[in-house]
């Protein structure tokens, strides 16, 4: 028996295997693009609680594409709300001239905001 043969009918290659002849079928290679912290969260957000919907873009070779441009979404929402709510509170660079700490404190409630804002409007919606 060949090792190979080819199929017209439906245009695949077999490769034999033990007794069986299995397709010689070969995935697409993704691009793989960086993923940050919000790309993470949303992955393993889906994995768990939307596994359908992980699936789906798996097989399809579209998961690392569609979290890289979560991921990408989530972070310029997250930097305009952090820039947005310090300039709304009035927190300045001058502030963190005058008094490090009272800066440093302002700032982690405002990002602790926005982080709660991007994880309700992207990552878990």
């Amino acid at each position: 028996m060949e090792k190979y043969i080819y199929n017209e009918q439906n245009g695949l290659w077999y490769e034999l295997q033990g007794d069986y002849y299995i397709p010689c079928l070969v995935l697409d290679e993704e691009e793989t693009q960086p993923i940050g912290m919000w790309g993470r969260r949303y992955l393993r957000y889906i994995k768990e609680h939307r596994p359908v919907l992980h699936t789906t873009l798996l097989l399809s070779g579209k998961l690392n594409g569609h979290i890289a441009e979560i991921d990408n979404r989530a972070t310029e929402m997250f930097d305009r709300l952090v820039k947005q709510l310090a300039e709304k509170e009035g927190i300045t660079e001058q502030l963190k001239a005058q008094d490090q700490m009272a800066w440093v404190g302002a700032m982690n409630n405002i990002r602790n905001a926005a982080e709660e804002i991007v994880n309700a409007e992207v990552i878990f919606a």
